[in-house]
C-alpha cells in the first residue's frame, strides 16, 4: 500500500469522526437548521464517491434554507409557524394586558373597568376574529413546536444511529472507534434522539396548560352552561377570588409567571438576543480578559431579560392580582350565576 493511499484513508476517516461526534447542547445553535447529511460509507469504510462533500451538504442560508438548492426543509415552515403566530397572539395579549390590568389599575375598581373589556371584546371575541386572533394562533403555536421536537428526534435518530436506531453509524467503520458518549447512553437506555428541553419550551408547556385551564372556566364553560358568556367579566374573575382563594391565586400566579416568561424569552429569542444569555461559559478562549468580557456579556443579556419579563409580570399583577383579585363577591342572582359555574368546574 502506498503513501498515498494512507494518506486518503486516513482523511477520510477524520472527515468521519468530525461529521458523526454528537454535539454538546449549545444555548447559541441556530435551531432553524437541519442537521447536515452524513456521507455514505462503503462496506470497507471508505466514503462514497457519489457523497457530497462537506462542505456542500453542510451549507444553509440564514432563514434555514438548504444549501443544496433543494429548497425549505420542515424545520423552516414549522419555525416560521411558531415565530409568526406568536405575533398575533402578543398582539391580543397586549390588549387583553391593558383591559385586566392597566385599565382596572388606573381606574382602581373593578365596576368603572368592565366596560372597557366589554369594548375590547367587540374586537376579539367576535366569530370571526376570535378563531383567527386567538385559537387558530395558538393551536398553530403549540402544535408546531411538537412538531419541531418531533423532527429534530427523527433527525437525530437518523443521524446517530441510522437506519436501524440500535446500531450507531460508526460500527460499520471501525468498532473501536465508537463515539463512547452516545454508546454509553445507547447501553443505558437514556438516549432516545429527544433535543434538549430548553427553560422556554418548559415555560410554553405549563403556560398552555394554564391558559387552557383560564380558557375553559372563562369562554367554555360558560358557552356550554348559559349559551353565552355575556355577563362574564372582571366581577367574575373577582368572584371566583373570593369564594375560591387559594386554587385562584395559585392558577393565575402560573398564569402570569410561565406567559410572561415565556413570551418575554420567546422574543428575546426572535430577536437575537436570548443567543448568549446565561452563566455558562461554552468555551474558554484562552485569553482571561476575552473570557471575562464574555461572561460579562451573557450575565448582562440573562439580567435585561429576566428583568423585563419581571417587569411584564409586575405591571399584569398590579392591576390583574392587586386590583381585579380584589374586587369583591358579586352579590343577587349575578353572584348565584356566578356559583353555579364554579361548581362545574372539577376541583373547585
Amino acid at each position: 500500500m502506498d503513501d498515498q493511499s494512507l494518506r486518503s484513508k486516513a482523511s477520510q476517516a477524520t472527515l468521519i469522526s468530525l461529521v458523526e461526534l454528537e454535539p454538546a447542547p449549545m444555548e447559541s445553535l441556530n435551531v432553524d437548521k437541519d442537521l447536515p447529511s452524513l456521507p455514505d460509507v462503503q462496506a470497507d469504510g471508505a466514503l462514497s464517491d457519489s457523497t457530497p462533500s462537506l462542505k456542500a451538504s453542510s451549507t444553509s442560508t440564514p432563514l434555514g434554507l438548504s444549501g443544496s438548492g433543494s429548497g425549505h426543509s420542515s424545520i423552516y415552515y414549522l419555525t416560521r409557524i411558531q415565530r409568526y403566530t406568536s405575533y398575533t397572539f402578543t398582539a391580543f395579549a397586549t390588549l387583553h394586558l391593558a383591559t385586566t390590568s392597566l385599565i382596572p389599575l388606573a381606574a382602581r375598581s373593578v365596576p368603572a373597568s368592565e366596560s372597557y373589556l366589554l369594548l375590547a371584546r367587540e374586537i376579539y371575541q367576535t366569530p370571526l376574529s376570535e378563531p383567527l386572533l386567538v385559537g387558530l394562533p395558538i393551536l398553530a403555536h403549540v402544535g408546531s413546536g411538537f412538531a419541531l421536537r418531533l423532527v429534530r428526534r427523527a433527525q437525530n435518530l437518523r443521524r446517530y444511529y441510522g437506519d436501524h436506531h440500535d446500531h450507531h453509524p460508526l460500527d460499520k467503520i471501525d468498532e473501536a472507534v465508537e463515539n463512547p458518549v452516545i454508546h454509553s447512553r445507547r447501553v443505558a437506555g437514556g438516549y432516545q434522539g429527544w433535543p434538549v428541553l430548553s427553560t422556554v419550551s418548559v415555560s410554553g408547556y405549563v403556560f398552555t396548560g394554564i391558559l387552557g385551564a383560564h380558557v375553559f372556566v372563562n369562554r367554555v364553560l360558560p358557552l356550554l352552561a348559559e349559551g353565552d358568556s355575556a355577563n362574564i367579566g372582571l366581577a367574575y374573575v373577582a368572584h371566583g377570588f373570593v369564594r375560591h382563594r387559594v386554587v385562584s391565586w395559585v392558577a393565575y400566579g402560573l398564569l402570569l409567571g410561565a406567559g410572561c416568561g415565556h413570551m418575554v424569552w420567546g422574543w428575546a429569542k426572535w430577536l437575537g438576543f436570548a443567543q448568549g444569555a446565561g452563566w455558562r461559559l461554552e468555551r474558554h478562549t484562552g485569553n482571561v480578559r476575552v473570557d471575562k468580557m464574555v461572561r460579562q456579556k451573557r450575565r448582562r443579556r440573562l439580567v435585561v431579560i429576566n428583568g423585563v419579563a419581571a417587569a411584564v409580570f409586575g405591571v399584569w399583577a398590579a392591576g390583574g392580582l392587586g386590583v381585579v383579585a380584589r374586587g369583591g363577591e358579586t352579590l343577587g342572582w349575578v353572584g348565584r350565576l356566578y356559583d353555579g359555574l364554579f361548581e362545574k368546574v372539577p376541583g373547585f
